[in-house]
């Protein structure tokens, strides 16, 4: 089947993934993973990309960011992902390319998911066994929202603002959802949104983006269509 192209909007929060080449390795050491988020940050400020959330991985990583333009986000991550290469492969001594192919996003409904994914993203280095507890992984916006360090190439988005009234009460709150986490439906469907580019919202939401594209923007229920048939008198 055809890749889908990606669907990109302006002003709506985008989960983004990257992966390597071959699962390999994009972050050898601490140099690495800051030299990337410099240029995350760097380059969002010029592309017009507020950048929510973040967690590096050893072999990929995924962003929470929400374009101004249309093309801000397609600007932004071609900007980084030739830059760190180009810095990887001269700091490594290799050539050739570092990723798996073009970077993969999806849409997410802003109330609904927007602070699941968060915490979905958050949750990943436990989930791969890198870490047991989230507070001790470095390389992710945890720390930030969670009142550990502050971060400042990250822009909170509303919905984390409204958390609370005070930055305690917010990073209180915060810190609660991902001890929490997310059911494994929403996780599944956050992970089969971002790789496969499907629009993650309710039927509402899904609905209302469809209206907006010609391109498909939620998966195809199972089972072939119904055919309507005429009944001659």
């Amino acid at each position: 089947m055809a890749r889908l192209p990606r669907l990109t909007l302006a002003n709506q929060p985008h989960h983004i993934i990257q992966h390597g080449n071959n699962r390999q390795p994009i972050f050898v050491d601490r140099v690495d993973h800051e030299t990337m988020l410099a240029l995350l940050g760097e380059n969002a400020q010029r592309h017009g990309v507020a950048l929510h959330a973040y967690v590096q991985m050893e072999n990929h990583f995924h962003l929470l960011a929400t374009p101004s333009t249309v093309d801000a986000l397609p600007q932004w991550m071609q900007a980084v992902g030739r830059r760190y290469v180009r810095y990887f492969n001269d700091r490594h001594g290799r050539t050739g390319t570092l990723w798996e192919g073009r970077y993969k996003s999806t849409l997410i409904q802003t109330d609904r998911y927007l602070l699941p994914c968060m915490v979905y993203m958050d949750l990943n280095p436990v989930r791969a066994g890198l870490v047991a507890d989230v507070r001790d992984y470095p390389w992710s916006s945890y720390g930030h929202y969670a009142g550990l360090r502050h971060d400042k190439l990250l822009t909170p988005h509303p919905r984390y603002w409204a958390l609370g009234n005070t930055p305690f009460a917010r990073e209180a709150a915060y810190a609660e959802l991902v001890r929490a986490g997310i059911s494994d439906a929403d996780r599944a469907l956050l992970t089969e949104g971002v790789l496969h580019g499907w629009a993650v919202g309710d039927s509402q939401f899904l609905e209302s983006l469809q209206k907006t594209t010609a391109r498909r923007v939620h998966k195809a229920r199972p089972g072939r269509p119904r055919v309507h048939r005429k009944h001659g008198g």
